[in-house]
């Protein structure tokens, strides 16, 4: 899984904002691959700052995973390309070579790379069997012709897509739940399972109570922190009196 760790990440168009929308959707998809087969491995990556970062080989183990999405720091620019590239080497050295090979990306700043760039990447990632699925969300509208001729290069018998997520209330991981890369590649049964079949954060308590606790008090902790900054934005509104009644 490849993630988007620019500096367009700090946005908060995405609940609660860009990078965390998106480790909620790893987290979801991580549960999904892990799931539906014993067998299947999944690594993290990120692709802003100086240069792509690989965070975790492929694993089975979901706290390495979880612990890697709570150090990214937002930085830089997001190179897709040099991403993906990075990622099909990863997937190329992986131990058990019957494992089919996949990677997920998470788009959501503007592609630098030109459509002919991306179509010779799709071409040769589709000639090492490699499928690809492109979630397009933030800069969607600006991002989508691109990503379509790049899916389409590497497509093979409908193996890989591209799910373009608008801004809304809607949580990113809710809106990959119905999307071609959960139900095509994995099954709905597989889904629900891993949104927890009514587990807050797609956790069992029951069987992880010490992550389940955790990701409660990380959430409630941001909520908090939200409520403040929000009650201090209505304060300071307050405290203007008639001469700032214009507001900001």
């Amino acid at each position: 899984i490849s993630l988007d760790n620019s500096e367009w990440m700090r946005n908060g168009d995405y609940t609660p904002s860009r990078l965390e929308a998106q480790s909620d959707a790893v987290n979801l998809l991580f549960n999904v691959k892990t799931q539906t087969n014993p067998e299947n491995t999944v690594g993290l990556m990120t692709m802003g700052g100086a240069s792509p970062k690989v965070d975790v080989t492929l694993t089975r183990d979901v706290g390495k995973i979880l612990s890697a999405l709570h150090n990214i720091q937002i930085s830089g620019s997001c190179t897709m390309s040099n991403g993906i590239q990075i990622a099909q080497l990863v997937l190329k050295y992986r131990q058990n070579k019957n494992q089919r090979q996949r990677i997920v990306v998470f788009v959501g700043s503007p592609v630098a790379e030109d459509e002919a760039t991306l179509v010779r990447l799709g071409k040769k990632l589709k000639k090492n069997n490699v499928a690809v699925d492109v979630v397009n969300f933030g800069e969607e509208a600006d991002n989508t012709a691109k990503l379509e001729a790049f899916v389409a290069a590497v497509s093979s018998s409908d193996n890989s897509h591209l799910v373009s997520v608008p801004p809304g209330p809607h949580l990113l991981s809710d809106m990959l739940l119905a999307s071609p890369i959960i139900e095509g590649g994995e099954g709905t049964a597989a889904a629900a399972a891993a949104a927890g079949a009514g587990f807050e954060f797609g956790v069992d308590p029951s069987l992880d109570p010490e992550l389940a606790l955790a990701l409660r008090i990380s959430m409630e902790e941001e909520k908090a922190r939200q409520e403040a900054a929000a009650g201090k934005v209505k304060s300071a509104g307050g405290e203007g009196g008639a001469a700032s009644g214009s507001g900001e």
